[in-house]
């Protein structure tokens, strides 16, 4: 089996898109998923100045790591003003520094919740365009609106029709790591 990095990208403890990233890991490698919280990669925020006189921290090359060690990654996108939370754009800049290829050409899942209607998908668009720029894997994404009404921390996903198109994106990545 595949070893999976997964992570909800936002730092908030009660996270919608940790619980879906989780569910999701879990369901494609249950032995193989290495969930982490980005909480435990809180850095000073980016800039050149602080890169130049204090340089890259550790936190991120233990982040860019994990990436490197990972056969795929699994990222839920949370959405903050229709963009990436601060906390995941922090990482990002940090670890775009170590090596241009953010994320080592690792076949990607992309994933969105909200509990509006449209799911997160801003910031998947953003992602989506962002992301394919350094990918030589087409990009599976899925976005889950009405969290609320659409997941159950037991059952998951318990919209039909939706847990059809997620395992629809679940394929094409397990094709994309085997």
């Amino acid at each position: 089996m595949s070893k999976i990095l997964a992570f909800g990208a936002s730092s908030s403890n009660n996270s919608i898109n940790k619980k879906l990233a989780s569910f999701v890991a879990n369901k494609i490698a249950p032995q193989e998923a290495i969930l982490i919280d980005l909480n435990d990669y809180e850095m000073p925020i980016y800039s050149d100045d602080r890169k130049r006189i204090d340089g890259i921290p550790e936190k991120a090359y233990e982040f860019k790591n994990l990436i490197k060690d990972s056969d795929g990654i699994v990222i839920s996108l949370a959405e903050h003003n229709g963009s990436y939370t601060a906390a995941f754009k922090n990482i990002y800049d940090w670890i775009s520094v170590i090596e241009e290829i953010v994320w080592n050409y690792k076949p990607i899942l992309l994933l969105s919740a909200s509990n509006g209607s449209r799911g997160g998908k801003s910031v998947m668009n953003a992602a989506l365009s962002r992301f394919s720029q350094q990918s030589k894997h087409e990009i599976p994404n899925f976005s889950l609106p009405k969290f609320e009404e659409n997941f159950s921390d037991k059952e998951g996903i318990t919209n039909k029709k939706l847990i059809c198109l997620l395992e629809e994106q679940i394929k094409i990545f397990l094709q994309q790591i085997t």
